[in-house]
């Protein structure tokens, strides 16, 4: 007796994506981008500013803006469905944390179990489990009766990211989520989201323009070029996390790192990358 394969969990297949502009004119930003995701893994997607990678990642998550066809054609789908519309196995967390003011920490991480989707799912008991196991993982525990204002901006990312494992979702779609803050604070951010993968597995796509933070963070490194956009590069990284310092300051990173920058730069990608140290 055959066994049914095993759906992708993420697929884009020839998406194209077009603007209208004035005077008849279209603008098109995503050309014919195919990718598949085939397992849990954390897929780096990476490209100059402006380049339609939040577009993408937006279209993953069934994110539509309003009154504007997406994709212009070609299809996402999640587990061999198609995503037309916000999907219950997709979250994301976005560079600009939406965490609302007037609740706690606890009550932020909580809110999403306060919806019907989400209720149906999920029983108040289990429900506040998840949230105070998820506060203790991000190293929020101790502060879960403070409101946003009172927190750092990494505190901010942290309760955003908690929010959002604790759906445990099948689909975490990342949009430059560490690019607003400092150099240690994204490096303590960095480590944490690969702790915080090990142990609760999902399929993630991270948007970054950080060449360092792409090879320091991917199992997977997906390079768009300037727009419209095509995938100029993609390869594998198999060192396991967390990487060492070794390996990070080895030939093997230089390498990887002129290869994409290369690639950038080949694109028209000029003042648009960043490598930190």
């Amino acid at each position: 007796m055959s066994v049914a394969a095993t759906k992708p969990l993420l697929s884009a297949i020839d998406i194209v994506q077009e603007y209208a502009q004035p005077e008849g004119k279209v603008l098109r930003v995503l050309d014919k981008v195919s990718l598949t995701f085939e397992q849990p893994s954390i897929n780096m997607l990476l490209g100059p500013s402006g380049c339609g990678k939040s577009t993408l990642l937006r279209m993953f998550g069934g994110v539509r803006p309003w009154n504007v066809a997406t994709p212009t054609s070609g299809r996402v789908e999640i587990e061999g469905q198609a995503c037309v519309g916000p999907h219950p196995d997709a979250v994301m967390v976005f560079q600009h944390y939406s965490n609302r003011p007037d609740l706690t920490v606890r009550q932020n991480v909580m809110y999403p179990f306060r919806f019907n989707e989400w209720k149906r799912r999920v029983s108040e008991k289990d429900a506040a489990q998840r949230v105070d196991q998820m506060l203790a993982e991000v190293g929020l525990a101790d502060k879960k009766d403070l409101y946003p204002s009172q927190l750092s901006g990494g505190q901010n990312q942290r309760v955003a990211l908690a929010r959002a494992l604790v759906l445990r979702p099948k689909v975490l779609l990342m949009d430059e989520p560490f690019g607003a803050l400092d150099a240690q604070t994204r490096s303590h951010m960095q480590q944490l989201l690969a702790k915080l993968h090990e142990v609760h597995r999902c399929l993630v796509v991270f948007v970054t323009h950080d060449v360092t933070e792409a090879l320091l963070l991917g199992d997977r490194v997906i390079v768009l070029s300037t727009q419209p956009a095509k995938v100029i590069d993609d390869f594998s990284i198999e060192v396991r996390q967390p990487r060492s310092a070794e390996w990070l300051n080895g030939v093997e990173v230089r390498e990887m790192h002129e290869r994409v920058v290369g690639h950038l730069r080949a694109a028209g990608a000029h003042g648009n990358v960043r490598v930190s140290v």
